[in-house]
């Protein structure tokens, strides 16, 4: 991977984290609003409804959007994490009862000898 890459997924990494936190949604929000009155005395539906959809919803749905895929992707990794360790503990098992039944196959073996 080249520098340009690495310095483009660093930037592309912090950007991502920084607009995906609620603070971030707060400040868009603050941002839109600005935008609101003169929407508002447009007295256009056309242009509130413009305002809506292209402004808010968008600026301030992506952070929260962002958040919640954060916290659904900590949830799921959680999920993976506690089903890896409780595999493995199984696993463990299995082969002290693999262990166990090798043993007595071989004791079996050597009764009918």
């Amino acid at each position: 991977m080249s520098r340009v890459d690495t310095f483009n997924r660093y930037i592309a990494e912090k950007i991502t984290a920084g607009v995906a936190t609620m603070w971030c949604a707060y400040l868009f929000a603050i941002i839109t609003l600005i935008s609101l009155p003169n929407a508002i005395r447009s007295n256009d539906t056309l242009v509130i409804i413009s305002w809506v959809a292209q402004t808010f919803l968008q600026l301030v749905l992506l952070s929260i959007i962002m958040v919640g895929q954060k916290s659904s992707s900590a949830k799921l990794e959680q999920t993976i994490n506690e089903t890896h360790d409780a595999t493995l503990v199984e696993l463990a098992e299995l082969k002290v009862l693999s262990a166990e039944i090798q043993q007595v196959i071989k004791d079996l073996e050597q009764k009918v000898k």
